[in-house]
């Protein structure tokens, strides 16, 4: 054990040198870890058509999601992947994800929540990418690993469903990325698709079986994620995850394409910077556009609360930061900004209610401001009234378990209804980079430490 351990540590050392000769020899050592991962487990006990059971304890924790959604006409996937009828008819589809949290089994999600008809999906692998980079179209030679679902290499998933794969020996250091291929022999029959827009990763679409392959030149490239869902570590008892429910302030409008500095990724290296916190995954469960409470792009909070909270693996915390565009799209009279407050509050309860019954700490974030948004900035100013509404509900209500203030921490000071300058987009309602970082740096990172429950915790 402690020689896979080396391994894998010494590896994820050679992924930060940056060098050609490092990351080959990063990948043998992969191999290497990969071979020592399966002969550890000879003589444990196996699951029923899966791998050998692991000697060491531990549980299964997210340590990267996204956010199914219905795929609207302009997300789907280029031509020729998307014709009459379906999408990627004898296509293969390589696509990369930053994990949290590191592991020596991983196992994958493949959800078909929007699809309209069934999803086979015919053949998958995991590899490291080539210079353990995003949104490139190569992996290192000799890292490809096959995946099976209950020990076959193809999986159907029934329409609204989900599948998870077997276990899969594979080392994985924290904030490192993996690459997923996946191979549709048929494609699917249909043009209701599950995907994750705003991956701000590219991906990459070949025709043919290309799962084996080390590059894929030619490729047709989006900026998607299609069916993936969720990737698992087999991690130490410590090791939890932190949610993030939002909209596209935390999917990362405005964050840098294939280069993870949105304000949950950098929160991750800043808690993957301490020793106290290194075990934390905070994985994020936000889409562009979303709202609490009505369906906007996806659909709304409380519908999708029980799947992209509460069902997920190894969940200690919930953060929940969203409500903007509730306030935001409804219209700009004092009943209906009062009515929006209001129901927000309310929606906020139920999480806490619902996630407390589960032993889930739930913290609140304060809503940024979006003073001269031409969408969301009325003259009158009622909006911005149901935004400071909220936020002192969220300040001095006690409802959550922590308040993190975003609004205080990306505000400008001269201007509290407005961003900082410095942090804005451009489009006054979005933020930059350094206006992520500054999310970021607001959290305190002793949210996330291990503290005991309260007898009476999930009372209410």
């Amino acid at each position: 054990m402690r020689r896979f351990l080396r391994a894998g540590a010494f590896a994820q050392r050679l992924h930060a040198g940056r060098s050609a000769g490092a990351m080959t020899l990063a990948a043998a050592l992969v191999a290497a870890s990969f071979t020592v991962a399966v002969r550890g487990a000879e003589g444990a006990p196996r699951t029923a058509g899966g791998p050998a059971v692991p000697k060491i304890g531990g549980h299964w924790v997210d340590s990267w999601v996204s956010m199914p959604q219905l795929t609207e006409p302009g997300n789907m996937p280029p031509p020729p992947f998307t014709r009459d009828g379906g999408v990627f008819d004898d296509a293969t589809l390589r696509q990369t994800v930053r994990v949290s949290v590191g592991g020596r089994n991983v196992r994958l999600r493949f959800s078909n929540a929007f699809g309209g008809t069934a999803l086979p999906i015919t053949k998958v692998s995991v590899a490291l990418p080539d210079g353990g980079r995003a949104g490139v179209s190569a992996i290192e030679p000799g890292t490809s690993r096959p995946v099976t679902f209950h020990g076959r290499s193809a999986v159907v998933v029934p329409v609204g469903a989900q599948m998870v794969s077997d276990p899969l020996p594979f080392p994985v250091a924290p904030r490192s990325v993996l690459s997923v291929t996946t191979y549709l022999a048929d494609g699917q029959a249909s043009t209701d698709i599950t995907s994750h827009p705003g991956s701000r990763t590219t991906s990459y679409m070949v025709a043919g079986d290309h799962v084996g392959d080390t590059d894929l030149p030619g490729a047709t490239h989006a900026d998607h994620w299609y069916f993936l869902s969720g990737l698992e570590v087999w991690a130490q008892q410590a090791t939890a995850a932190a949610v993030v429910l939002g909209d596209s302030l935390t999917d990362g409008r405005g964050s840098t394409t294939n280069m993870n500095d949105r304000w949950p990724d950098q929160l991750l290296d800043r808690l993957q910077s301490h020793p106290s916190t290194s075990g934390i995954a905070v994985v994020n469960q936000a889409a562009g556009g979303n709202r609490v409470l009505n369906d906007g792009l996806g659909p709304n909070a409380l519908a999708r609360f029980d799947r992209d909270v509460l069902a997920q693996s190894g969940v200690q915390w919930l953060v929940v930061f969203e409500g903007v565009n509730d306030i935001g799209t409804a219209a700009a009279t004092p009943a209906a900004q009062k009515q929006v407050a209001d129901d927000l509050i309310a929606a906020y309860d139920q999480m806490v209610v619902r996630a407390h019954a589960l032993g889930i700490r739930v913290y609140g974030a304060t809503l940024t401001p979006f003073g001269g948004n031409t969408m969301y900035d009325d003259p009158d100013g009622y909006r911005e009234g149901a935004r400071q509404a909220v936020n002192e509900w969220i300040r001095a209500g006690h409802r959550f378990d922590a308040v993190i203030d975003f609004d205080r921490a990306a505000r400008d000071p001269a201007d509290p209804r407005r961003l900082r300058p410095s942090l804005d987009v451009g489009d006054h309602l979005h933020l930059n980079p350094a206006g992520y970082k500054a999310l970021a740096d607001a959290v305190p990172s002793a949210l996330f430490r291990q503290r005991r429950l309260s007898p009476t915790f999930g009372f209410n």
